[in-house]
C-alpha cells in the first residue's frame, strides 16, 4: 500500500456506522432556528453517500444551531419500506427535503427561510 497514490487512500470516516445523536453537533450559542426546526438524516451503515450527507447535515446544523437526528433504515421497517431506494434521505421538520446528495446551500436556505 506504500506505493498507492494518496488520491486512492481513503480513511474510514469516524462517523461511519451508527448515526450520531443530535446533541453531538450543538453549537456554543443557541440560535433563532434551533427551536423551530429538526433535521433528520435517514441512512444505513456502510453507505458512503450517507457519510457524505451526514457531514453536510452536521456542518449546517452546527452553524445554525439546529438539532439533528440520525435514523438507521435497518432498524426501522417503516423507514426501510418508505426510503430504501432513496437513502440517504434528509427530512426537515418531518417532511422530505432531499435524497442521495445533500446540497449545503439548499439545506441552509430551507432552515433559514422565514416564509415557510
Amino acid at each position: 500500500m506504500a506505493g498507492m497514490s494518496p488520491l486512492f487512500r481513503r480513511k474510514p470516516s469516524p462517523t461511519a456506522g451508527a448515526p450520531q445523536p443530535a446533541q453531538s453537533s450543538e453549537p456554543a450559542e443557541p440560535s433563532e432556528y434551533s427551536e423551530n426546526h429538526l433535521v433528520t438524516l435517514i441512512r444505513k451503515p456502510g453507505c458512503h453517500l450517507c457519510d457524505d450527507a451526514q457531514l453536510v447535515v452536521e456542518k449546517v446544523c452546527a452553524d445554525l444551531g439546529v438539532p439533528w437526528e440520525g435514523k438507521d433504515i435497518t432498524e426501522d421497517r417503516r423507514l426501510h419500506d418508505e426510503y430504501w431506494e432513496q437513502i440517504p434521505v434528509v427530512l426537515v421538520d418531518g417532511r422530505q427535503h432531499t435524497f442521495w446528495r445533500v446540497n449545503e446551500e439548499r439545506l441552509r436556505k430551507a432552515l433559514t427561510d422565514e416564509s415557510k
